[in-house]
């Protein structure tokens, strides 16, 4: 309790709270300009967080995390365009209630149920943090070198086999992160890996480098490309606190969606997607109407709502327990721990428990003050949705070069930011994805730095997996290799297109 009391304390400290209500209503209205996203605002913020207190970053981060789900919300339901990728659901019945004028009453009702995955999720982790957080403090003894190798090759093979119609290309991407991390002098031998006799390249690509590149200045390389359209006007009106009125109606929903995001969140490589695709699929099959859904059923979009703000909490539980980022933001997320001097993973339980304890509640808070925001100023932001794409791109790209060089100052930071950013242009034009690049050079660099510090125990691949933390996490990868060939197998069989 003592370390809770403390946490509660850290949260409170005027510049915690600043960073808070920055984050927070700033990835508002990230979340409400379609184009951005959370990926891209943290990769343009990345670089600042060098200059900032630790807890006071993550917190930051956190609030654009936990907030831009909110925004993302608005111009899906309003101009069937989703402020982020994984609001993409929530076009489907959210803009069809538009069209019979119900604009508020489908906001109202997305921002509720997003409160309430938020909180569920969060709930759900403090009290694991609370309940069994001295028993986790003893996982540093099972968790070795291997064990946490093993770890990151699982989050790696769940990472592909989350793209279903393209895992060949997600494995692809994924490989060439891992080639990434790779690259760089290895300082127990002082052996060069793909340096090519580069100076810059002896201590590796920079991880802020490549994230800015590849998410920020890809995507305003695609703004400044592309059109300025025109979206059509939407009109709100009425209340919007009915919305946790309605929730109330839809509790069997929201619990099971909610449950979902929890539960995908915390499994690597997995989020948000799939979260929503299995709670839509589980409230439409139990909907005495499942005609309606895609055609403005309200339980679809508490479905969609609630399931993808569920997750971005319980993505934080294997960061900490494990040291292995799920998906792309908590992944940029561990820079700041490294930063920071915190290594994520079991023995943070014992060292920084209380840290821990102030990430949880920030982000309750952050839930907090995102509806109360959104209750009393939905129709300002709603403007957002408006800004002209070129311009929108402009500001991002001189937002993203502005933050590699203060970085270190460095123009050479900024070609090869430039060069990864032309380079997710292309993936973005092929409609690839670009999270296994990203996950590819984190979980690649956990894999690289375990498997040096346990060469000495490793004489034969069997002793990858003779221990049995190691061993069940291989076995796992197996059962996840064999069950995605079944299901494509059986998907290609039934749709041969």
């Amino acid at each position: 309790m003592e370390a809770l009391w403390t946490g509660i304390d850290n949260i409170f400290q005027p510049g915690v709270l600043v960073a808070m209500l920055i984050g927070s209503v700033g990835g508002l209205a990230i979340g409400a300009v379609p184009g951005i996203g959370p990926a891209i605002a943290i990769a343009i913020l990345l670089p600042a967080t060098v200059f900032l207190d630790d807890l006071v970053s993550l917190v930051l981060l956190l609030g654009v995390y936990g907030s831009s789900m909110y925004g993302g919300a608005i111009p899906a339901i309003l101009i069937n365009t989703p402020g982020t990728p994984v609001n993409a659901l929530t076009t489907y019945d959210g803009y069809a209630m538009t069209r019979r004028g119900q604009a508020a009453r489908a906001l109202a009702l997305a921002y509720s149920a997003s409160f309430f995955g938020g909180c569920f999720s969060i709930l759900i982790a403090l009290g694991a943090l609370m309940a069994f957080g001295p028993y986790l403090r003893d996982l540093g003894a099972l968790f070795g070198q291997r064990d946490i190798f093993m770890a990151a090759a699982l989050g790696g093979v769940l990472l592909i086999a989350a793209h279903r119609r393209t895992m060949g290309i997600a494995a692809l991407l994924f490989g060439f992160g891992f080639l990434i991390a790779m690259i760089g002098r290895q300082t127990l031998k002082q052996v060069d890996r793909y340096t090519f006799g580069i100076e810059y390249l002896y201590p590796g690509f920079n991880l802020i480098v490549v994230i800015v590149g590849t998410f920020a200045i890809s995507q305003a390389l695609f703004l400044l490309t592309g059109k300025d359209d025109d979206p059509p006007r939407a009109r709100l009106s009425g209340t919007l606190l009915a919305g946790f009125v309605e929730l109330a109606r839809h509790r069997v929903v929201a619990l099971i969606s909610a449950g979902y995001g929890t539960i995908m969140g915390i499994i690597p490589g997995v989020g948000e997607f799939v979260a929503q695709f299995f709670s839509y699929s589980t409230a439409r099959a139990i909907s005495k109407e499942p005609a309606r859904f895609g055609h403005g059923a309200p339980e679809g979009l508490v479905a969609s709502e609630t399931a993808n703000n569920a997750v971005p909490a319980a993505a934080m539980i294997p960061l900490l327990a494990l040291g292995v980022p799920g998906e792309a933001l908590t992944a940029m997320m561990m820079v700041v721990f490294f930063d920071a001097g915190i290594k994520p993973g079991p023995d943070i339980f014992e060292n920084n428990p209380d840290f821990l304890f102030s990430l949880f509640i920030a982000l309750l808070l952050v839930n907090l003050i995102v509806v109360a925001t959104l209750l009393t100023t939905s129709k300002y932001i709603a403007r957002m949705i408006y800004i002209p794409n070129r311009l929108l791109g402009a500001f991002i790209l001189m937002l993203s070069f502005v933050g590699v060089f203060s970085i270190r100052n460095s123009f050479t930071d900024c070609m090869f930011a430039a060069g990864f950013g032309y380079l997710g242009y292309i993936l973005r034009r092929l409609d690839w994805p670009l999270v296994p690049i990203v996950l590819g050079l984190v979980l690649g660099s956990i894999m690289i730095e375990k498997l040096t510090a346990g060469a000495g125990q490793i004489k034969t691949i069997a002793d990858l997996v003779n221990r049995p933390v190691s061993g069940t996490l291989f076995v796992a990868i197996l059962v996840v290799i064999a069950v995605t060939l079944v299901s494509t197998l059986r998907q290609r069989r039934f749709d041969p297109t």
